[in-house]
């Protein structure tokens, strides 16, 4: 299995940008599709972004698309999520995830490995 932990969370002003980080450790990295999620307040966990094992293809949340990026590093065994123009509707607890699926999915059931997550507060 993969151990995940997630960094770079924090407050910040609406209109500025995060990048978190996501180390992995354990089985081979690029044997993952890589995904973030988030999950608010009351509210359920959701898809933000995913990649694929080679970096190549990603897809976003129509919610964060054109203002985040995920990126992966496999020689580093990092993902990332660049996030830009944060919007107070941004704030939630940010996780990153493992899929040993080999399609595209946006489910958390076919993400096997989760981090502990990292908080996103954006304020107005």
């Amino acid at each position: 299995q993969v151990q995940l932990v997630e960094s770079g969370g924090g407050l910040v002003q609406a209109g500025g940008s995060l990048r978190l980080s996501c180390a992995a450790s354990g089985r081979t990295f690029s044997n993952y599709r890589m995904g973030w999620f988030r999950q608010a307040p009351g509210k359920e966990r959701e898809f933000v972004a995913q990649v694929t094992r080679n970096g190549v293809w990603t897809y976003y949340a129509d919610s964060v698309k054109g203002r985040f990026t995920i990126s992966r590093d496999n020689a580093e065994n990092m993902a990332h999520l660049q996030m830009n123009n944060l919007k107070p509707d941004d704030t939630a607890v940010y996780f990153c995830a493992a899929s040993t699926r080999f399609y595209q999915t946006v489910a958390t059931s076919e993400y096997e490995y989760w981090g502990q997550g990292t908080q996103v507060t954006v304020s107005s």
